[in-house]
């Protein structure tokens, strides 16, 4: 089913064609959608039904409206300036976001990824305008034939969600809602919450109290010193999750004193934390697939937890005795030190976040930080429904269908240990950060150090770098690279990835592995596939289904160019299937030399 067709339904005319935003929607795709209620579609399409005055994800349990009263909308944003507010029922408001967005490079696309990770809170419409070098005037315009709604309404919508899960999970006061979501009063507060749910913010939790959902946890939101606060979030994602292999990466790759990794008891408590040396391994049972279960492997279904609705889905709460693992770091705030510890179902049925801010203005961005290192926005059905075709992929999708894309809480930490990696093994890289962390680290909490900044790695020498271990080449390129970020080469999500590409290239010592390894988990680029990876193009050789020869870079290139527009999920179960391969062959029992011996003399 494609929704890139002719036209959408008017927010209110009746002429399918002369919709404000949405050209692409198709109206009779979109009816069949939320006609078979298919949850494919939800997070990538909304309804408006005008005789009601809501809109729903298409695969609400209401009755189907009638053709004549549905208005579809790309964006929830769109749905809630066109006049409509939040289903109670279907909760839209908690879905993941739309990857939709992170395919194009186009500057809607760039602006929609700028704008949800906090650009218009951070500098205002007029900044995010000048970092994407266009006028106001014409960023207005684009987005709103493309989305259907501007920039602004596209940043109220994105605090009014926030604000829903804070109302629904904690006890915060209504004025530390309102500054912890992003706004600037608390009459704005309740003006975007009544227009994008219908209700005010303190019938919205009372409805939360009267149903069976609690917060998550007893003093969830207390509050600690200079306006900060201790929380504690389940966060949204579209099911299945493989929380093993996302763990297993982030722990592989745990630079001690910089982040802790911790499975089995203990997980996201104080107590049991401990340095990446002293992880347990998992067992295939806990850490295998990391679905929820084979009647959700590989559906798509876009679950989420339904706040305040009294029922509990996929996506929300840890199921009881099921083993936990967690990864705790500190991050820079804007306004100080956030110490977060994610916790993880093993089973990939619940995400929490346990927060302490130093104040509730670094929130929303904590939380966006938090998504994108976890890739919870990643839609898995659309994904396999991409790639299930293909002999290779395909097995490797059956047994991780939740698979996901690891980002990064700090584009610049990413891309210094891209080049720490080039060439070498984990470990070594590893080993290599560590002692950059010791050495130049600023020291935080809990025993833990926050990454280098830019400024102060453009500040050492090459030579005080080459101490650590570093040869002259990656010491030098991580003096270029620090310089660059920190003259204002920016690497989040809303950058112009094609620009940051050329920048990077341009750097002395980066070539096309590491650009391409920074666009993949900094830039947040699913259709990127370093074809220059040696355990790729390996695997392209000698995994069931491959060339059954060597693989070079060009015909790494054409093997991956027809899973666009997700190579890089491509790329990221190929780098899996190959590690547990190598793992399984590491277990396997050696006999001894000399029994060998023993047997040809005995011949």
């Amino acid at each position: 089913m494609t929704l890139t067709a002719t036209g959408a339904t008017g927010p209110h005319g009746d002429d399918a064609l002369e919709a404000p935003g949405a050209p692409w929607l198709d109206p009779a795709a979109a009816y069949r959608a939320i006609s078979g209620r298919d949850p494919r579609f939800d997070g990538r399409l909304y309804v408006g039904v005008v005789s009601t005055g809501v809109y729903c994800r298409p695969s609400c349990p209401a009755r189907t409206p009638r053709p004549e009263n549905c208005r579809f909308y790309p964006a929830a944003a769109a749905a809630v300036a066109a006049g409509f507010r939040a289903c109670r029922r279907c909760r839209p408001d908690a879905l993941p976001g739309s990857r939709d967005w992170d395919v194009r490079g186009d500057l809607a696309a760039r602006a929609v990824r700028a704008i949800a990770d906090g650009a218009v809170d951070d500098v205002g419409v007029d900044g995010l305008a000048a970092r994407l070098h266009v006028s106001v005037r014409h960023l207005h315009r684009v987005l709103v034939a493309e989305v259907g709604a501007s920039p602004l309404q596209l940043a109220r919508t994105r605090r009014a969600q926030l604000a829903r899960m804070l109302l629904d999970q904690t006890d915060l006061s209504m004025a530390d809602v309102a500054f912890g979501a992003g706004f600037a009063s608390v009459r704005q507060f309740n003006d975007v919450v009544r227009e994008h749910f219908g209700a005010p913010p303190s019938e919205l939790r009372r409805a939360r109290r009267r149903g069976s959902l609690a917060p998550v946890a007893a003093g969830a939101s207390d509050r600690l010193p200079v306006s900060g606060a201790r929380l504690s979030l389940r966060l949204r994602f579209t099911p299945p999750f493989d929380a093993g292999s996302w763990f297993r990466h982030v722990a592989a790759r745990a630079v001690p004193g910089l982040e802790r990794a911790t499975s089995g008891a203990g997980a996201g408590t104080a107590a049991g934390m401990a340095d990446d040396a002293a992880v347990p391994g998992l067992d295939a049972a806990s850490l295998g697939a990391g679905a929820l279960g084979a009647a959700d492997a590989g559906t798509g279904t876009r679950r989420a937890d339904d706040a305040g609705t009294g029922t509990r889905r996929a996506g929300g709460d840890a199921r009881a005795g099921v083993p936990e693992v967690s990864v705790t770091r500190l991050l820079r705030g804007g306004e100080g030190p956030v110490h977060v510890t994610v916790v993880l179902a093993a089973d990939g049925s619940a995400v929490h976040a346990h927060l302490e801010l130093t104040s509730l203005a670094d929130l929303a961005p904590t939380v966006t930080r938090l998504r994108r290192w976890l890739d919870l926005d990643a839609d898995p059905g659309l994904v396999a429904g991409a790639l299930g075709g293909d002999p290779l992929l395909a097995p490797l999708l059956a047994v991780r269908p939740g698979l996901r894309v690891p980002g990064t809480t700090d584009p610049f930490e990413l891309a210094v240990r891209a080049v720490l990696g080039q060439q070498v093994s984990t470990a070594a890289a590893r080993t290599i950060a560590g002692r950059l962390v010791a050495e130049h680290g600023e020291p935080g909490a809990d025993g833990l150090s926050f990454f280098p900044s830019a400024t102060t790695l453009a500040e050492v020498g090459t030579p005080a770098l080459r101490a650590l271990g570093l040869n002259e080449g990656r010491a030098s390129t991580i003096g270029v690279v620090a310089r660059a970020v920190a003259d204002g080469l920016r690497l989040d999500p809303g950058a112009d990835r094609e620009r940051v590409r050329a920048d990077l290239l341009a750097l002395p010592g980066v070539g096309p592995w590491t650009a391409d390894y920074v666009a993949l988990r900094a830039l947040g680029d699913p259709d990127v596939f370093p074809a220059g990876d040696l355990i790729l193009r390996r695997a392209l050789a000698e995994l069931p289904g491959g060339a059954g020869k060597p693989v070079d870079v060009r015909a790494a290139i054409l093997r991956a160019a027809a899973w666009s527009p997700w190579r890089g999920y491509a790329a990221q179960h190929l780098w899996s299937a190959w590690s547990h391969r190598v793992e399984l062959a590491a277990a396997e029992p050696r006999r001894p030399k000399t029994a060998r011996r023993v047997r040809r003399v005995a011949r």
